[in-house]
């Protein structure tokens, strides 16, 4: 399967909302025209990863022109709409929000001033009050709207996600999208390299038997004050980690493979001025023991005389990075009985330990290319017509009808998964369609 990598667009307002008076278009359609060359070379794009920096100052209108923009790229590229994930980088921060906002301000300052032995706790602490978790997310509300139709949106009990993607050979890639941005452009400012906090509920990355982990974060890891631990913690737990900010392109091929990305668009002051992009090829090959993901990078850069995409080539001279990553082996927990007590004193009921680990990774099945597509569906609905069905399956939960809505109706069609009513919800979209 063939992935595109691509991080730091920043879409600008007001710029990007006239094709006419846009920088950065000749650039994007630079960089277009030369992916369909390699499409027609190397065969469609399986799915789109960006690493962040979407918007410029998470305006809301940049988000629509995003929005347009990664269409007509996943349409070029032959990539299924549903198969497009993204994550926040700093520049999807609301920072006017932080500076008029002095609840959100004083949930950063309790994480940010504690010592990095209290860090998880004062996050974890901040993250489960009601109020506090919301002040934390609310500058990212602009990208959860945006990201809430591919099914990446945050919030405070769930600041990363998770999904599945199938390859060959019975293997599976767990796609992880890591929130980098919760500290980032404290007190309204700009970020400094060890200012912003990752933190180990981010990086649990489950070992699961035949399944690869792939993370994907906007920031490097010499931005994070954890960055020794959120290293550790993915050379061990993840076969692949792509990440965007410092707008170089750059490879790691060893017993893992990280990816920087360029920006596609980065600022013209900066020197060198190299928009570029990342094709990842992961094919699985052999069997057994000898189970292994072949991987081949190809990274595109803009050459500015003649105006157009390259190679940047290995030290081989060739177009190709190349390595083997084993299938990770892991043996399947042993079937086990389970008692789990209900609320208010309940009988105990036994449950097979099969059944809480599907419970779990009903968030890791939305990758499935119908839910994804019923994700577009459901979010292209009315907000009364998404609050009819969630609350006619009975899928909200007391309370949470104050949420904003990318968490609120989140929770709820991760919610159908878990009880099995995802075909409920998409007849009931499929009645309002029509």
């Amino acid at each position: 399967m063939l992935f595109l990598h691509i991080s730091d667009i920043h879409f600008k307002a007001p710029e990007c909302l006239d094709p006419a008076q846009d920088p950065d278009l000749a650039i994007r359609t630079r960089m277009m025209r030369d992916l369909a060359q390699q499409v027609g070379d190397l065969g469609e794009v399986g799915a789109i990863l960006i690493g962040g920096d979407v918007a410029y100052r998470a305006d809301p209108d940049e988000y629509k022109t995003a929005w347009n923009w990664i269409q007509e790229l996943a349409a070029i590229s032959g990539c299924p709409k549903e198969r497009i994930f993204v994550v926040p980088g700093n520049h999807d921060v609301d920072r006017g929000t932080i500076k008029k906002s002095v609840p959100t301000q004083s949930a950063q300052n309790m994480i940010a001033s504690a010592p990095l032995d209290k860090k998880e706790a004062r996050l974890a602490q901040q993250l489960a009050d009601k109020t506090s978790g919301q002040s934390l997310l609310l500058p990212h509300a602009a990208y959860n709207d945006f990201a809430a139709p591919f099914g990446c949106q945050i919030w405070p009990t769930k600041p990363f996600w998770h999904q599945d993607i199938e390859l060959d050979g019975g293997v599976t890639l767990r796609i992880y999208g890591l929130t980098s941005t919760l500290l980032s452009g404290q007190d309204g400012d700009d970020d400094n390299p060890g200012d912003l906090f990752l933190g180990p509920r981010q990086t649990v990355l489950n070992p699961v038997p035949n399944t690869a982990n792939l993370v994907l974060v906007h920031h490097p890891i010499d931005w994070l004050v954890d960055g020794d631990a959120v290293d550790d913690a993915l050379t061990t737990r993840a076969a692949f980690h792509l990440f965007g900010h410092k707008h170089r392109q750059r490879a790691v091929m060893a017993e893992y493979v990280r990816i920087g990305a360029a920006a596609v668009n980065p600022s013209r002051s900066e020197q060198p001025y190299q928009p570029g992009y990342n094709l990842v090829g992961l094919m699985v090959a052999g069997e057994g023991e000898e189970r292994h993901i072949r991987v081949e990078l190809r990274q595109r850069r803009l050459q500015d005389n003649p105006e157009r995409f390259i190679a940047i080539q290995n030290a081989q001279g060739g177009d190709v990075f190349t390595t083997k990553i084993p299938v990770p082996v892991e043996a399947p927990l042993p079937a086990m009985k389970v008692a789990l007590v209900a609320k208010e004193a309940s009988p105990i009921t036994d449950v097979e330990a099969s059944d809480i680990v599907a419970k779990q990774d009903a968030e890791a099945a939305m990758g499935e290319a119908d839910t994804r597509d019923l994700l577009y569906r459901f979010w292209r609905l009315t907000s009364s017509q998404r609050r009819r069905i969630t609350q006619d399956l009975g899928l909200l939960e007391e309370g949470e009808m104050k949420l904003p809505e990318p968490e609120r109706y989140g929770r709820a069609l991760i919610r159908a998964g878990e009880r099995h009513l995802i075909n409920d919800v998409a007849a009931a979209v499929a009645k309002l369609e029509n």
